[in-house]
């Protein structure tokens, strides 16, 4: 699997019409009342890439195997869900699950409710955003009470956690979320392990209308300004738009429909190479007769670590990793070619994963 994102929200801005679409399932309720979503759902999606496609043609597979991210549509958000407000404490339990946020804003008028009377992203933004500072601030208030006590009986594992929390409520109280924290080494470990929700990665999918899609509206903007002052993603989609596109079954009636609107690709498309980005993720693949499959691994990776994503008997007796380039495999028609060019590497535990790396691991069972 690529990656874990919760799609948050207020209610009614669109998130399970966008969960829908994304996944063409019709699992969450889109409808126009807050709360639809009651339980969770989650949606495993297959990361398009035109890569594995051209790798299987080349290496003759019988299989073609995608890897896979995963969504997972979260009850909306109302003010007072860090004190247990509407479904608070279960928004919250679910947020801590996943890997990142993808934050919809509604940047589109109409006749659908809006909890708040008016159509305001930065408004709905900094709301979501208040709730989880809030929840933050709460958990961290109550560990340094008890890391404080550890710490004065000498405690070094303590001491150490305590650096991290005091950073981590200084900056909250100054409504600093976790992510934007310049954190010094030698806490790095422990602020991370603090597991705060204001620490996650955000990619802000603004919700236009079908007209703005291709080239957004002023509600987006105002959403791009914000994400580019804090170092966040963002993406402008239209989620009915996504939800007409899932309801074509042919490939070419979808890029015909995507084209009349001046679309190149899907907001799924999008969405996955800002969520790549989002958590510097990387994708190499593995070639083979059998099948022709993508592998997703963190950014700097070594190849053990690489070999462990298809199995962990793979980097416990890591030997070697015989590694082509994508490029490489491509322009010498395949493996054979690859070696006779001399394109085909011998790497050791040291090398790091570069994007598109075709690996043949070697291992010790």
């Amino acid at each position: 699997m690529g990656f874990n994102c919760g799609i948050v929200g207020l209610p009614n801005v669109g998130k399970s019409t966008l969960f829908n679409a994304l996944t063409e399932t019709a699992a969450a309720a889109a409808a126009n009342y807050p709360f639809c979503t009651i339980e969770p759902n989650v949606g495993r999606v297959p990361v398009p890439d035109a890569r594995l496609e051209k790798l299987a043609a080349i290496g003759k597979s019988a299989k073609v195997i995608p890897t896979y991210l995963e969504f997972v549509d979260i009850a909306g958000l109302v003010r007072g869900a860090s004190k247990g407000e509407g479904l608070g404490n279960q928004f919250l339990a679910n947020i801590r699950e996943v890997d990142a946020i993808v934050h919809v804003l509604r940047c589109f008028e109409g006749e659908i409710t809006h909890v708040d009377g008016s159509v305001d992203p930065i408004r709905d933004a900094e709301t979501v955003e208040t709730e989880l500072l809030l929840a933050d601030l709460d958990s961290v208030e109550k560990q340094l009470v008890s890391t404080g006590k550890k710490a004065k009986g000498g405690d070094k594992e303590a001491k150490t956690k305590l650096g991290a929390l005091e950073l981590a409520y200084e900056a909250l109280q100054a409504g600093t979320p976790a992510r934007r924290v310049s954190v010094p080494k030698d806490i790095a470990t422990p602020f991370r392990n603090l597991q705060l929700l204001t620490a996650k990665p955000v990619l802000y999918a603004a919700n236009v209308e079908e007209e703005n899609a291709a080239t957004g509206n002023a509600h987006s903007a105002r959403v791009a300004e914000r994400a580019t002052a804090e170092g966040a993603a963002i993406v402008v989609v239209s989620a009915a738009i996504e939800a007409e596109v899932a309801g074509l079954s042919d490939a070419a009636e979808k890029a015909d429909f995507l084209e009349s609107l001046d679309l190149s690709e899907s907001g799924l498309s999008r969405v996955i190479r800002a969520g790549y980005g989002l958590l510097d993720l990387i994708t190499f693949f593995t070639v083979g007769p059998k099948e022709a499959r993508a592998w997703t691994v963190r950014r700097n990776a070594s190849a053990p670590q690489a070999a462990g994503v298809i199995h962990t008997d793979f980097e416990k007796g890591f030997i070697r990793a015989e590694t082509i380039a994508y490029d490489d495999f491509v322009t010498c028609n395949g493996e054979q070619g690859a070696k006779d060019a001399g394109k085909m590497r011998i790497e050791g535990r040291d090398y790091v994963t570069q994007d598109g790396d075709v690996y043949h691991f070697r291992f010790n069972v």
